[in-house]
């Protein structure tokens, strides 16, 4: 199998496993969880995702995220690239406000401070009930509007609540020259602009004009999935495991 398609076929597991895994990314469980002081299976999943974005970037997003899964989905249905500019920061606005609840909701919670990485779950199951489905195709919802309506991965780019963490621990892995995983284009000069690499990128992004600016190892959307590598056919562009210049 091509990189491609093993990365498709993990992207599409990942979001078939979602009744199974949801709670594990709720943005709402972990405000609830800090109200009894518990450190529960979304904080450890958030926590280990910064850790990880210090050396991959944001590797999770193009290879494990079941929301980039659905995302890409459907992106079969509407194929545009998603608008960008000022929305790629509505996020971050969500992050702050999400951030500053859960930290306000510890300050004022009770009980001593434990862990449960299976809180609110049945035996690690999120989706156990069937009234749990109602909130599972909520989120579902909410979700596949964006890239259905504004284009590919719009939900990535404009409301996903986990992307903020693994944009900051990239920055700081940049920061503390850290050995980190990133695309860089490596003769740029070899670049025919044939733009294959803009039509193949699942987020949307002008691959072609940030090769010809060397700003591909700094792109804070690049999630790491390779598809203008692969597609690219001068092989211009490639994966480097080293601090980002």
């Amino acid at each position: 199998m091509k990189r491609q398609d093993i990365r498709k076929t993990l992207i599409l597991i990942s979001f078939l496993l979602f009744p199974v895994t949801m709670w594990y990314f709720s943005p709402y469980l972990i405000i609830e969880a800090m109200s009894q002081h518990i450190m529960n299976g979304s904080f450890i999943v958030f926590a280990l995702m910064f850790i990880l974005s210090i050396f991959g970037g944001r590797v999770w997003c193009g290879y494990f995220c079941p929301a980039g899964g659905l995302a890409e989905c459907a992106g079969m249905c509407n194929g545009r690239p998603a608008k960008q500019g000022w929305r790629n920061n509505i996020k971050y606005v969500i992050w702050v406000v999400w951030i500053t609840a859960i930290i306000v909701t510890f300050i004022l919670g009770k009980n001593e401070v434990t862990v449960d990485p299976f809180y609110q779950t049945d035996h690690g199951i999120s989706i156990s009930g069937i009234y749990n489905y109602i909130i599972y195709y909520g989120v579902l919802l909410i979700l596949v509007l964006p890239p259905l309506i504004h284009g590919r991965r719009a939900s990535c780019h404009y409301i996903c609540w986990m992307a903020p963490f693994m944009v900051i621990g990239s920055r700081i892995g940049q920061f503390l020259h850290i050995p980190q995983l990133h695309i860089e284009a490596e003769a740029p000069g070899d670049c025919i602009s044939c733009g294959r690499c803009n039509r193949a990128c699942p987020m949307g992004l002008d691959v072609k004009e940030m090769v010809s600016k060397g700003t591909n190892g700094r792109e804070a959307e690049c999630i790491q999935c390779g598809a203008c590598i692969d597609e690219c056919p001068k092989k211009v562009l490639k994966y480097k495991l080293t601090w980002r210049k």
